[in-house]
């Protein structure tokens, strides 16, 4: 074995011990880091794993809320379930444990800075949760789901889990306003973590900005900025 098959085998292992769980199968770990832009005929990507580890995610989660509060109505379960699976979330944990470092990716997708990117590292850890499931079963999956997310669950019936654009759309709509617009004002830091700026507008005039490492996350936050103010003003 290569001593860059070793250190990879090394960082794999270490990695495994971060998230909790010693794998029979080791294979499947390195499967599911392996990002398309490596693939190969004899090297998968993860992209099924990552199709499995979401469905895996899911049902734990839904679990999870369901026992947590039995008196939660379908319509609160169902936002405080989005923010607890949704790609940032899974984002943020990933970088929580390290999952970027152990990504393999191709030359122009690591350039690019791949191993920061929010949909890289949000599918990679769905199809580390599949790895799991197909290594040691259903419990051993929801048990490490329960263990990363920690009080996450817990939270997610005392914040506001509202996605921010859906609800700001909902707020026009309620109104008679068209839904708002999202245009990008800014972007700074280097290509590979560009960082936005994107202003939101509602058709009376009213605007907001936000500011996030992923255009997506600024159109959120932006749309969250927006809308505090417009119910404030209410």
């Amino acid at each position: 074995m290569s001593g860059q098959r070793v250190k990879l085998a090394a960082d794999l292992a270490a990695f495994a011990t971060r998230i909790g769980h010693d794998f029979r199968r080791p294979e499947l770990l390195a499967r599911a880091v392996t990002h398309a832009s490596l693939s190969s005929p004899t090297r998968p990507s993860n992209e099924r794993l990552e199709f499995l580890g979401d469905r895996v995610l899911g049902l734990s989660i839904a679990t999870a809320l369901f026992q947590q509060d039995g008196t939660a109505a379908e319509g609160q379960l169902a936002p405080r379930f989005n923010a607890l699976v949704r790609q940032e979330t899974c984002a943020e944990i990933a970088r929580e444990v390290g999952l970027g470092d152990v990504l393999k990716l191709g030359r122009s997708e690591m350039l690019s800075g791949g191993r920061r990117k929010e949909a890289l590292l949000g599918d990679a850890l769905e199809a580390v949760i599949a790895a799991i499931y197909l290594d040691a079963g259903f419990d051993a999956a929801r048990d490490i789901v329960l263990r990363l997310w920690g009080d996450r669950i817990e939270k997610a019936a005392q914040v506001d889990t509202r996605d921010p654009k859906s609800s700001l759309q909902e707020w026009a709509q309620a109104r008679g306003l068209p839904p708002p617009t999202y245009t990008e004002t800014a972007r700074s830091g280097p290509d590979h973590q560009p960082v936005f700026t994107v202003e939101a507008r509602l058709a009376n005039g009213e605007t907001a900005s936000g500011t996030a490492p992923g255009k997506r996350a600024a159109e959120q936050s932006a749309a969250r900025a927006l809308l505090a103010r417009m119910e404030q003003q209410e």
